[in-house]
Order: C-alpha cells, then sequence, then structure tokens
C-alpha cells in the first residue's frame, strides 16, 4: 500500500478546465494541493482534461481517485451538435412535443414562436398499445409497423431512437419490449426509452427530456469513452466518477446509459462544495455563487442540503419558453455574466454587459488575442482591481493598449471618460448578479440577511463583497481554492442516485405509501449492491410530494427511511403545511395528496476529508506585496494594501481597503471590511457591523 492517497478532479468549463489534486500522507494526514488551468478544447474536450493534468505535474498512475465533471452535454444541446433523433410514442401522441405547453414567457407578442422541437415530425412515428395511469394495458404492443419505422430511420440517417409511450412512468412493460425489440432488429442504433430516465408523469416534459438524451447521448459517449481510453493510456488503474447534476458522482457506465443527467455536473458541483464548506466552519444556510469566464451560477443551501429539482429547462428567457429536462438538477439561476461577458451599448444609448461572451478565444481585449469588446474583466483591470503585472497569475502579459481601445470605444458611444466606463460595466455586472441571487432567496422566500455568501470561480471572489453589501448578509466567504473550487466539490460528493416516481395516494394511505417507499428504497440497493457497494453501506433519505388536492403544484416533505406508520403521516402532512405556506405563502384548509415519491440514495466512494492548515509564525504584514489605488466602482478610489494570497495563514486578520491576489483569482475588499483567515485558509470577510 502506497504511503498517500492521491485524489484528483477536473472541471470542464466554458472558458478553462480546472483541476485540483489533493495528497493526503496516511500516517499524518499531512495534504498537499495543488491546482491548476488550462484552456478547454473544444470539440476534443478530452483533450483539455489531459493537458491539464500535465499542467499540474499529475503522475496519472498515483491517483487513487479521479473524479470529473463537463459541459459537453449542455454544449451539444445549446450548439446544436448532437445527434440525429427519431422518436417513437403511442399513436396520437407525436406531436405533444410541438404542442408543449402554454408557458409561452413572451406572452402578448402575437408573432411569438413556439421552441423549434429537437425532431422534426416526418421523424416522429407511432406504435399501437396503450396502458393508462394506473400502469394497466388497455391495447396490446403492436409492432406491424416497427420494420417501416426502422426503414424510415435508416434513410433519413438517423443516429438515435427515443421511445417514450404513454404512462410509461406507471408501468414500462410496453417501453422495454419495444427498446428490446428496436435493438434486436438495428443493433448499430443507440436507443434511449424514458423509463431509463424518469418515471415521472407530464408526457410533454418526459417526451422532451427522452429526445434530449438521445441527442446527446452518442457524442457524450465517444467523450467518455475518449477520457477513459486516454486516462488509461496514460496509467490510470482505478474508476472513473462523474459529476452528475444532482450534486452526486457516478459510475462511467451509469453515465454513458443517461449522459442526461451530467447536463449541470459542473456548478453542481461547486454548490456541494460550497454546503460541504459551509458544514464545516458552522454556517449551514449558505448562498453559493460561481462566477467562471462565461456564466455566473447561484444556489440556495439551507441546513447544509442543497436543492434538486426536476423542473430543469435550457435555454429559458424572456422570448422563449425553453426545453424540459426532467432529470435531477440542483436548483439554480444561470445568467450570461462572466469575467469574458461582452460590454455593449443599445440603439437607444443603453449600456447592457451580457449574455454574448468573448470566452477564451479571442477572450477580453486584454488577454491581446485579437478581441477588440470590451468586457467586464476589461473593466476590472481598467479600475485597478485586476493587476496589469500580475494579470492571469503572471502568465499573461496584459495587453493594455488593446484595452483602452475597447474601452475608449464604448466610452464614447457613452459619452463618458474610460474610468466612468468601467466603472459602469462593473456596476452593471453586480446589479444582473443581484437580481440572479434574489431569485433563488427572496423569490423563494427566504432572507438573504440569514445567509452567508460563498463566492468562488475565477470572478466570484472580485464582486463577491459588493453583492454581500447590496444584499447585506451575514458575511461573504471566499474558499481556498475558489478559481477551481467546482473542482475541489467534487471530491467532496458521494456517490448519488435521485429516484423520483409518480403514484397518486391520499396522504393519510400510511399502507399504500409504505409499500411505495419499500420497493423504490430496495431498487436502490439492489442497483448500488450491483455495483459491489454493501446495501447496508447505501444511506436512504426520502421525500414525499404532497400538494393540496386537486391542485397542480406542490412541495417536498422530508420522512424517516423507515416504516411508515400513522404517526409518520401525521407529521408528513404538519410538514407540509410548513413548507408550502413558505414556498406559495399560504395555506389550505383542504386535503393533502401524495402525487410520489423522491429518493435519495447515496454512498461514500472515499470522499476528501479536509485538515487544517499548519502555520508558520508568520504575520499579516509579511504577505503585503504593495500598495496601488484601486476604483472601487461604488465607493470610489482608495488606496489598496495587496497581498499574497499564498502567503495569508490561518488566524490572520486584515482591514479593508485591500486586495488580495492570488494566481486564478483577485479578492476586492471594500473599505472598513474586516478580514479573516480560518483554520482551513478560507477568506472570511464582515460585510456589516
Amino acid at each position: 500500500m502506497a504511503d498517500t492517497i492521491t485524489r484528483v478532479s477536473t472541471d470542464v468549463g466554458g472558458t478553462f478546465t480546472d483541476l485540483v489534486y489533493f495528497e493526503t500522507d496516511r500516517a499524518t494526514g499531512k495534504q498537499t494541493v495543488r491546482t491548476a488551468k488550462s484552456d478547454t478544447t473544444p470539440p476534443n474536450f478530452e483533450q483539455g482534461v489531459l493537458d491539464v493534468l500535465v499542467k499540474g505535474g499529475v503522475d496519472v498512475d498515483a491517483i487513487d481517485m479521479f473524479a470529473h465533471g463537463t459541459t459537453v452535454v449542455i454544449n451539444a444541446l445549446t450548439e446544436r451538435k448532437g445527434a440525429k433523433v427519431g422518436l417513437i410514442t403511442t399513436k396520437g401522441f407525436r406531436d405533444s412535443i410541438e404542442i408543449g405547453r402554454g408557458n409561452r414567457p413572451d406572452f402578448f407578442n402575437l408573432m411569438y414562436e413556439k421552441p423549434k422541437p429537437f425532431v422534426e415530425r416526418y421523424l416522429r412515428h407511432e406504435v399501437e398499445g396503450r396502458m393508462d395511469y394506473h400502469g394497466t394495458e388497455i391495447t396490446p404492443l403492436s409492432f406491424d409497423t416497427l420494420d417501416a419505422t426502422i426503414a424510415e430511420f435508416k434513410a433519413a440517417g438517423v443516429e438515435a431512437v427515443a421511445i417514450c409511450l404513454l404512462h410509461a412512468y406507471a408501468n414500462p412493460a410496453h417501453e422495454e419490449a419495444l427498446a428490446k425489440e428496436v435493438r434486436t432488429r438495428w443493433p448499430d442504433v443507440t436507443v434511449v426509452a424514458s423509463h431509463q430516465i424518469t418515471r415521472e408523469w407530464r408526457e410533454y416534459e418526459r417526451t422532451t427530456t427522452t429526445i434530449l438524451s438521445a441527442y446527446v447521448q452518442p457524442k457524450a459517449q465517444r467523450y467518455l469513452e475518449k477520457l477513459e481510453g486516454g486516462l488509461k493510456d496514460q496509467g490510470y488503474k482505478g474508476q472513473l466518477f462523474i459529476m452528475q447534476s444532482n450534486c452526486g458522482v457516478d459510475s462511467v457506465e451509469a453515465t454513458k446509459a443517461v449522459p442526461i443527467t451530467m447536463v449541470e455536473s459542473g456548478p453542481a458541483s461547486g454548490f456541494w462544495g460550497a454546503a460541504e464548506l459551509g458544514r464545516s466552519i458552522g454556517e449551514p444556510n449558505i448562498l453559493a455563487l460561481d462566477i467562471g469566464g462565461t456564466t455566473a451560477k447561484c444556489s440556495l443551501i439551507e441546513n447544509g442540503q442543497a436543492t434538486i429539482k426536476t423542473d430543469y429547462w435550457i435555454e429559458r428567457n424572456r422570448k422563449s419558453a425553453g426545453y424540459p429536462i426532467m432529470v435531477p438538477v440542483v436548483d439554480l439561476v444561470e445568467i450570461g455574466n462572466g469575467g469574458g461577458s461582452i460590454a455593449w451599448v443599445d440603439d437607444f444609448g443603453k449600456l447592457h454587459v451580457g449574455p454574448q461572451s468573448a470566452g477564451a478565444s479571442p477572450g477580453p481585449a486584454a488577454y491581446g488575442r485579437g478581441g477588440t469588446n470590451a468586457t467586464t474583466t476589461d473593466a476590472n483591470l481598467a479600475l485597478g482591481r485586476i493587476n496589469r503585472d500580475y494579470f492571469c497569475g503572471g502568465t499573461v502579459e496584459a495587453d493594455m493598449s488593446a484595452l483602452d481601445s475597447a474601452l475608449g470605444e464604448l466610452a464614447d458611444k457613452l459619452d463618458l471618460s474610460p474610468a466612468e466606463a468601467a466603472s459602469a460595466i462593473v456596476r452593471i455586472a453586480n446589479s444582473n448578479m443581484v437580481n440572479a441571487l434574489k431569485l433563488v432567496s427572496v423569490n423563494r422566500g427566504y432572507d438573504p440577511r440569514d445567509f452567508t455568501l460563498v463566492v468562488f470561480g475565477g470572478g466570484g471572489p472580485m464582486h463577491g463583497v459588493a453583492l454581500g453589501q447590496e444584499l447585506g448578509v451575514k458575511k461573504v466567504v471566499v474558499p481556498r481554492g475558489a478559481p477551481v473550487f467546482s473542482a475541489w466539490g467534487m471530491m467532496m460528493s458521494d456517490l448519488r442516485r435521485d429516484y423520483f416516481v409518480t403514484s397518486l395516494h391520499d396522504a393519510d394511505d400510511a399502507e399504500g405509501l409504505n409499500e411505495l417507499l419499500h420497493h423504490t428504497m430496495e431498487q436502490a440497493r439492489d442497483e448500488f449492491s450491483g455495483e459491489g457497494i454493501a446495501r447496508d453501506a447505501v444511506i436512504l433519505a426520502p421525500q414525499i410530494r404532497c400538494r393540496y388536492q386537486n391542485q397542480e403544484f406542490g412541495v417536498e416533505v422530508p420522512v424517516p427511511a423507515g416504516p411508515v406508520d400513522a404517526e409518520t403521516v401525521k407529521q408528513m402532512i404538519a410538514d407540509f403545511h410548513v413548507a408550502y405556506e413558505r414556498e406559495y405563502t399560504y395555506t389550505l384548509d383542504a386535503a393533502v395528496e401524495v402525487t410520489g415519491i423522491h429518493l435519495i440514495a447515496s454512498s461514500e466512494v472515499g470522499k476528501l476529508e479536509i485538515v487544517p492548515l499548519p502555520t508558520t509564525g508568520a504575520t499579516v504584514e509579511d504577505a503585503v506585496k504593495g500598495r496601488r489605488e484601486v476604483d472601487y466602482a461604488t465607493e470610489g478610489r482608495h488606496e489598496a494594501t495587496i497581498y499574497d494570497g499564498e502567503k495569508l495563514e490561518p488566524g490572520m486578520t486584515l482591514t479593508g481597503p485591500a486586495i488580495v491576489e492570488d494566481p486564478g483569482t483577485t479578492v476586492v475588499i471594500h473599505p472598513g471590511n474586516r478580514v479573516s483567515i480560518d483554520d482551513f485558509g478560507n477568506i472570511h470577510i464582515e460585510t456589516r457591523d
């Protein structure tokens, strides 16, 4: 046995691929940490992972655990670079994905057009056979038209077949038989059936989810196989875990079968990392904000737990209803505001920031790669918040002439000075992000003043204090390793699967609820056992989905993982009223019914335990690099003390105005802020007296 345990995680983002390396001495518990960043390499994303391993000096054959998150699925969807899909559905339902929902956001636009389906009508075929909503067969399944369907799909160049039959969530027997028959008659095609992904009702959402899963499956499968092969070629002998959108990791084989589950794997790992960080520092209620190069994402963590939902949509905005993906995804809000977000002026002379991004290439104007648009990063650089002599940790020489040109052109359009334009960019970016944070807090009945704001990603520490002061949060925490925090969060994740099952019951039907829970829990234990995990090592956390009778929406209520009895039901109903009022602001004097369950099944797979950092006895003055004038955008210009983030140690304290420079990010500390470094190297910033 080796003397150390080595854990590595990588996260493929839109601009950079991040790496975190942890080596723990078995005898002493001492931990060695390394981080690295390299450019993301579309379309061969696996190359960026292999590149960052080399850049981080990682000995691949010495790795004990490898976790990986990626944007390959969301990129394939948003860039329309997936497979050609054919749909087989129940007779009479081929147009359900085109009919959709009446949830058009631009309601008074008479020229509104629904989102274009991912499968054209001529590739949507039907079969005879039908189940009712209880799962009872009404009409037997028929394969009479299947040969003709397959022939038409082949002639059209279909690469993946999506199967979604009516009420398959209640009884998947017809789907299972049809999928088996398609694979038998056409062995080379990818086949995805809805019951493999979700056992929830709502035909439009379930059908679209199945189509999108089939759309990305061939590309995601190839990517995972190339990544797995590349790691093995370099000597990796362990198991590769893939970060899921539900804040857990899963095996490569399970992910290959349903790759749509990693649609938001990067953000999920960061938010789970924030939850774990909150537990370690005694702050269970967290507002988490991840600002990367392209987007800003935020989520709310209550009592140490992130909320997982299946009401997830892509491309939903003020003008489009978007597309539903009914898989477990951490509850988040995402906006197009990141370090590379482009500042632009509309026809009415109004300044905007994002959602367009300069990406990694050409990137912000200051990158010197040909970018001509001023971005949020350029504005922070022009205001002195970022050190021009330590740009990107000293790895890039800031092209100040290109920055001045881009900012000057924008300032002329606004009739402002370049400094005023830069300040305006930062303030607008901050306003956009405050609004996003309010969507996950205030709009859902939570007071931000009861929460701690944890900021990470390359841009989070630059904007965190301004956002925290605007929201009135308890304090702002910048995690150690903030620039690669999403990769760090993967090491804190358990093997996790979420089981959602639709089943209608009266709330006081303890016997029926107990049977449903027992069956689902046994299914989870069986699946984990099939992957070598002892049944008693599976942690089960059931939640019951309840609503007022005949209403459309409800809430989830946690219950114990033991047998359900009358007392359990009584407590569940009482908890439902409290949760419903917080979510919707009112309660009803009406009967309560159960619409289904959400079972969280997890098991530890060697996740990292963080230990306190050693100290050298150095003082905070030893970390001072110098002083420079900084424009704080909202509080004017101040002379700030500049600190080397790598020299800050537990127990050190300082007061703003200050700047902490780390190779991957810059922490902007406003005038009057009190700062302390905790035992784990995290930076705590007090934003209020």
